[in-house]
């Protein structure tokens, strides 16, 4: 039978409220996410399923990086060279880089490279879909349905404005993805010319928004105009996702500016830190969070937080570092998160010896 303690967090966070949350965003979808915890700090339609157009690309990107070196070459097929929409002008039978490609995929946003990096990481752009949506899965992003690795427009193509910034929230994980997506310029080869492919990066927040490091801009007239963007001040990444955002960069740097001025980093819980004891067999185990836990706090949560330990049936013997349950977190009432709890000593199981001595003074 789990056991279901609930022991409150009392902690001060000394800071100024600054800004309300917009009233009046653009976007038919919105939220704004803390990269650390993923707590959604706004959301306004945020799992509404909507076109995504090349925001697509996220994904593929991501699953590039993960399944190919970035020197690897990258043949152009017929079929990727004649992609329509946004494009790097891709040619059949020239040859780039994984990583050549990948830039020009999140900063010049080429329908064409998102098919050359689909063919190359999964076979063909049929099977690099199919692991897309099984990556979707793995991520719980279970609102989103690809249909292309570049985000034009197609029936059943789909995401929401809080998976959207999940998958983002993993993607920039990845120390490849995130120096991409913070790239302003950049340029690649161009076979056969004696130039090179001039590369701008279309997301406008890195010149004019303090701390932006990426993400994607897209558009499609199914999708309206969607952007992803993440900024980080003082150790601290939120990101930023509209769908259908006539008013986009004015949304992201309000809704930013909202992020960063309404809320600040709370370490709620640090890796190897004794949260509370526990007892097996009358045998006493302390518990230690098994990672760190930091997220953005508002001011009138100060204090609130909440820290709800559900236990497993324990039985000796235990290892140190075994996982004996977890810690959920809530602020306010709000569920923020949940973070494993591990035995901080190993506990060996009682011989015959030390059984039969509880017996007898039981029965004393």
């Amino acid at each position: 039978m789990k056991k279901l303690i609930a022991l409150m967090l009392t902690f001060f966070i000394c800071f100024p409220v600054r800004s309300a949350a917009p009233e009046d965003v653009s976007a038919k979808s919105a939220v704004l996410m803390d990269a650390a915890s993923g707590r959604l700090l706004y959301e306004k339609n945020g799992f509404e399923k909507l076109p995504m157009a090349s925001t697509t690309k996220i994904m593929t990107a991501l699953l590039a990086i993960e399944g190919c070196g970035l020197g690897e070459k990258v043949t152009v097929s017929p079929a990727a060279a004649g992609v329509e929409g946004s494009s790097l002008w891709l040619e059949a039978g020239e040859s780039l880089t994984v990583e050549q490609l990948l830039y020009g995929l999140m900063l010049k946003s080429g329908n064409d490279a998102a098919v050359a990096l689909a063919e190359k990481t999964a076979g063909s752009e049929e099977a690099f879909v199919a692991l897309m949506n099984a990556r979707a899965r793995e991520l719980g992003l279970y609102n989103t349905s690809f249909k292309t690795p570049n985000g034009l427009d197609a029936d059943g193509h789909h995401t929401t404005a809080c998976d959207l910034a999940s998958l983002t929230r993993a993607a920039l994980q990845s120390p490849v993805f995130r120096k991409i997506v913070s790239t302003k310029e950049a340029s690649i080869p161009w076979e056969g010319r004696s130039w090179d492919r001039a590369l701008k990066n279309h997301n406008k927040l890195l010149w004019n928004y303090e701390g932006c490091v990426g993400v994607k801009t897209g558009f499609t007239k199914k999708a309206g105009r969607c952007l992803v963007s993440a900024a980080e001040r003082e150790g601290r990444t939120l990101i930023c996702v509209t769908l259908n955002a006539p008013n986009d960069w004015d949304d992201h740097k309000r809704l930013l500016d909202y992020g960063f001025g309404d809320f600040t980093s709370a370490v709620i819980a640090k890796k190897g830190e004794r949260h509370s004891l526990t007892e097996a067999d009358g045998r006493e185990i302390g518990l230690v969070f098994a990672e760190n836990f930091i997220t953005s706090l508002r001011p009138d949560e100060e204090g609130t937080v909440e820290i709800r330990r559900e236990l497993d049936d324990i039985t000796l013997p235990v290892k140190k570092g075994r996982r004996l349950g977890s810690a959920a977190i809530f602020a306010g009432g709000e569920y923020l998160g949940s973070v494993g709890l591990l035995a901080d000593r190993s506990v060996e199981a009682d011989g015959f010896g030390d059984k039969l001595i509880k017996i007898i003074k039981g029965l004393m």
